[in-house]
């Protein structure tokens, strides 16, 4: 079986988890600094902020912000559906915008058709590693004040222009799902640049929690127990996890140059098959391939299944780009939402393909790959 990708792993997170197990402090220390130390530096933000995942980063950018009843919250319509569940989770409405089909991600001017007066962020997501427009997204919301979440989940190392991304907009959020370049098994991070939201981040994951009390009501001493003067919850990042993740960062550049290897001998071998796209759009060399997505151009759904099914019989590992989000049952039966107001978002549900992307992948192993495609787009 050729799969989708998996984890690079060594002796090097053996040792690091063997530290920690150790040290007996496994939960909400040293480890876990260091790992946020090493995510801020190389995306180039002065907080992170590590969680138990990226859907967790996602509800604590939207809790930071303040966001809740009566705002909106403009997400991508191609998507993983939490981008969006952010935004309900605290009460909030996610509008969907449509997307690029040449970049998967959201199109600027679906955007700034679906801003309304209620509308207070935008969920910029980088999908599959490849940024998102940021200097146009930001053009748009700056001069209205909508604050700019990026969905990083894909996009640990991945640049824009040059710039790390998750310290271009607001608040940017990270994953470490096994499917993701850099993993701890589960795992996120929020970064950003103000100190006032990483304040409110590092509350609002430790049961929101507000620091000692005052010691002019009572000297402080082992009978001293912090104030909780919010809600928050416990999305805390274990050390044990942060410990993988500090072995993970010490390969993330070579990892991300096999990665990009890899998709380039993709497009090298595909490049002159007419029946797809390739992902060539975009940011390309700023593009970590967290997933090689190709499209295809006719056939629909029924041919891109058929595809993926040659693919299974020949055992290899496939699935869609991702979601249509609209399509969904919760979002299509609460806004009343149809297929047909997205039609790039469906079109890219029905028709994408990600293709098997594993460290240190062997070139035999591609090449069987693409055998099986073009054989199957024959058939």
């Amino acid at each position: 079986m050729i799969s989708i990708t998996e984890p690079s792993f060594d002796e090097t997170e053996v040792e690091m988890v063997r530290a920690v197990l150790a040290s007996k402090w496994v939960t909400q220390g040293p480890m876990t600094e260091r790992f946020e130390k090493l995510i801020a530096e190389n995306q180039k933000a002065a907080f992170a902020l590590a969680c138990t995942s990226c859907t967790a980063a996602l509800h604590l950018a939207t809790m930071a912000l303040g966001l809740g009843p009566e705002d909106e919250v403009i997400v991508p319509a191609f998507t993983w559906i939490t981008s969006a569940h952010s935004a309900e989770y605290v009460g909030a409405k996610a509008v969907f915008a449509d997307i690029d089909l040449a970049t998967f991600n959201i199109d600027p001017k679906a955007l700034e058709a679906a801003i309304t007066p209620r509308t207070k962020a935008v969920v910029s997501v980088h999908l599959f590693g490849l940024a998102a427009p940021m200097d146009e997204i930001r053009a748009i919301c700056a001069p209205r004040g909508i604050r700019i979440i990026e969905d990083a989940a894909c996009a640990i190392a991945t640049t824009y222009k040059g710039e790390p991304v998750g310290a271009i907009g607001d608040l940017g959020c990270f994953s470490f799902h096994p499917r993701k370049v850099v993993t701890t098994g589960e795992g996120g991070a929020v970064t950003t640049n103000d100190p006032e939201l990483a304040a409110a981040l590092r509350s609002l994951r430790n049961h929101g929690t507000t620091g000692l009390p005052s010691a002019e009501i009572e000297p402080h001493g082992p009978w001293t127990m912090g104030t909780f003067n919010r809600i928050g919850f416990n999305l805390r990042l274990s050390d044990i996890q942060a410990a993988v993740g500090v072995a993970q960062m010490s390969k993330l550049k070579a990892l991300v140059a096999d990665r990009r290897a890899t998709a380039q001998r993709y497009t090298q071998m595909l490049r002159e098959v007419n029946d797809l796209v390739l992902p060539v759009a975009g940011e390309v060399e700023g593009h970590t391939y967290q997933s090689y997505v190709v499209r295809l151009v006719e056939g629909g759904r029924r041919r891109r299944n058929a595809v993926m099914s040659a693919m299974a019989l020949a055992e290899m590992q496939s699935r869609p780009g991702t979601h249509a989000v609209h399509r969904l049952g919760y979002y299509r039966n609460k806004y009343g939402l149809k297929a047909e107001q997205f039609p790039n978002a469906c079109a890219a549900e029905d028709t994408t393909i990600t293709l098997p992307i594993v460290p240190f992948m062997r070139h035999s192993d591609q090449e069987r790959v693409v055998h099986v495609i073009r054989q199957a787009l024959k058939g």
